[in-house]
């Protein structure tokens, strides 16, 4: 017996056209706003800032979409103590639905940074921790009810998790190589509708801003996204940042979606930005866009160089 929502079913016919074009479904959790969560992309980015920092994001994808993924992302972060400020330490954990499935991720995060200079720093991050896996196929798609293989919950399957990352930065640009789990484990495929392995991923980061006046700044930025057996995903942005105070800027994700972003330094900590994303894909005819919200607070210790913490 086959049981799918209405909603769902538009959205699977518009997946297997998708799937056809060579497009594979994301694996990992997807941000357009990478620019202010880079330590979920990267461990090197760990203490970078020069203090204490925390973020918390969250992304509700293709509204509109029955069991389309919504993703919440909180990551702390700062250098080890002021007489070991190569040394960086954080936490970081998402919680990712989709479908059927929950996915949480908690890792901790470790870096330890090389001055090559004035300002330069060259860092090698290393994290650690665990994914943990839930599937209700109560509230997805099954193929028979009788079938013990599609119809048996998982409930809290715990893998171990390590990834890796190089990280280098100045007060003006930032470039990184990472690989956020070298464990292939098991997780859920919106595509095939089942539980598959993993595949490796690896990521490529580099950013930069430049002085266009006393009160404008420009922040370009690029996300490259490799998973084995799969295209290569580009995410390019374009920040422009008026009066350090207000940010505003445009993205776009190859073959994907258009992006508008907004951004506001509320206070000297905290700062809070949101981008809607607009599908360019024939899945837009059955979503109204996506949303993402991120909040930062950073704290800079009195007695250290405060590295433009606006800037990345």
């Amino acid at each position: 017996m086959i049981w799918v929502s209405a909603s769902l079913k538009k959205w699977l016919c518009i997946l297997l056209l998708m799937a056809g074009s060579a497009i594979v479904a994301q694996q990992d959790p997807q941000y357009t706003q990478y620019m202010y969560n880079t330590l979920t992309v990267n461990p090197g980015y760990t203490g970078s800032t020069g203090g204490l920092e925390a973020t918390l994001l969250h992304r509700s994808q293709w509204i509109g979409i029955d069991g389309a993924p919504a993703t919440q992302a909180f990551s702390i972060h700062s250098p080890y103590s002021k007489y070991h400020e190569n040394i960086g330490i954080g936490l970081s954990a998402v919680n990712d639905r989709i479908g059927p499935s929950n996915e949480v991720y908690i890792d901790a995060n470790f870096s330890y940074a090389i001055p090559l200079g004035e300002t330069d720093k060259l860092a090698f991050g290393l994290k650690a921790g665990a994914r943990v896996l839930n599937v209700d196929w109560s509230k997805g798609r099954y193929y028979q009810s009788g079938d013990p293989l599609l119809n048996t919950n998982i409930n809290n399957k715990i893998a171990p998790a390590t990834g890796a990352g190089i990280y280098y930065y100045a007060d003006k640009w930032y470039a990184g190589l990472s690989v956020p789990n070298f464990i292939r484990t098991t997780i859920y495929s919106d595509v095939k509708e089942s539980t598959v392995t993993d595949r490796l991923h690896y990521y490529a980061i580099v950013g930069y801003v430049f002085n266009l006046g006393s009160s404008l700044k420009f922040k370009p930025a690029v996300l490259a996204k490799i998973v084995t057996g799969a295209p290569v995903i580009v995410d390019a942005s374009a920040n422009f940042l008026i009066q350090d105070f207000v940010t505003l800027g445009v993205a776009y994700r190859w073959d994907d979606a258009m992006s508008a972003l907004a951004g506001v330094q509320i206070t000297p900590n905290i700062f809070v930005a949101y981008s809607y994303d607009y599908s360019i894909t024939e899945l837009n005819k059955y979503n109204s866009g996506s949303h993402e919200i991120v909040v930062r607070f950073q704290l800079q210790p009195k007695t250290s160089r405060i590295k433009s913490p606006r800037f990345f």
